[in-house]
């Protein structure tokens, strides 16, 4: 029997000394912290793509002075065709001489083709002009303006192709942070007096992009609104310049598209401090006019 447990004791022993020793393995997984982990983090607000190449540009009032708006009787539609496939973002300007604004702005491309709409609505024209920039890739394209306001309420509007070094290229430069809005959430930004317009950038990772964009002075004051639809966020992102007179201002992003649809937002301040002496409209009870 002693032999025997001798016997089972140095088999134990013989068994260990063959164990195959055990290496460092080597971490595979992977440090996501490496990578990025947000579509948002690949899709660049401001860097890269036509409408936003280039530095510079002109200022609104420099367009307006040095183009030939064209006017749109109340009911009435204009079109601007652009039938070069090099012009790839054109600019869209609209204003009245102090009335209500509004109109809807569309992009066609090809037959019942409209991969880009947009409602807007301004309560003064010329206080607070409606400026923006869309994208035209892979012509011909046609801007059409439709005046949906009464035959007193006529408007002004300047359509003309966008500068690598023009208005989108200015936005870019200042809109550079960006965040994103799921689904049927929404966003503010409010603003201080001091700041006379703001620029705005949305766009998606190449989803439909619908939003709402508003502008808001004191409770429930909407003084301009604008409904957006583009079928691509990232081949056709949006520029605007809203202009922000007196104070009180909020800009108000909402994404009206479920929440499969995220988009991607940047607003900041534009200009500020411009010396303009703007009235503090909407604030002021009891104007003496």
């Amino acid at each position: 029997m002693k032999f025997s447990a001798a016997l089972a004791i140095a088999a134990l022993t013989g068994a260990n000394a063959f164990v195959a020793p055990q290496t460092s393995r080597a971490a595979t997984q992977l440090a996501m912290s490496d990578y990025r982990t947000s579509v948002r983090d690949n899709v660049d607000v401001g860097v890269g793509g036509p409408l936003s190449s280039g530095v510079g540009g002109r200022d609104l009032a420099e367009i307006w002075d040095n183009s030939s708006p064209v006017i749109v009787q109340g009911g009435s539609l204009r079109t601007w065709s652009f039938a070069n496939p090099a012009i790839e973002s054109v600019q869209v300007l609209l204003k009245t001489e102090g009335r209500p604004l509004d109109a809807d702005v569309e992009l066609w491309q090809g037959p019942d083709n409209t991969p880009h709409k947009m409602r807007v609505y301004v309560e003064d024209g010329a206080l607070r002009t409606f400026n923006a920039v869309i994208g035209t890739p892979r012509g011909p394209n046609t801007v059409a303006i439709r005046n949906i306001g009464q035959l007193e309420f006529p408007l002004d509007a300047v359509v003309r192709p966008d500068r690598d070094d023009g208005l989108a290229a200015n936005i870019a430069s200042v809109a550079q942070r960006s965040e994103t809005i799921q689904g049927g959430a929404l966003r503010t930004y409010p603003f201080d007096p001091s700041v006379d317009s703001v620029a705005i950038i949305l766009k998606t990772d190449g989803r439909p992009l619908n939003a709402r964009i508003e502008l808001l002075q004191g409770p429930n004051n909407n003084k301009q609104v604008v409904e957006l639809y583009t079928e691509d966020g990232l081949d056709r992102p949006f520029f605007a310049i809203v202009e922000t007179p007196g104070s009180g201002n909020v800009v108000r992003v909402v994404n009206t598209a479920p929440v499969e649809f995220p988009l991607y937002a940047s607003v900041d301040a534009y200009r500020v401090g411009g010396g303009i002496d703007w009235p503090d409209d909407g604030l002021m009870i009891g104007r003496a006019f």
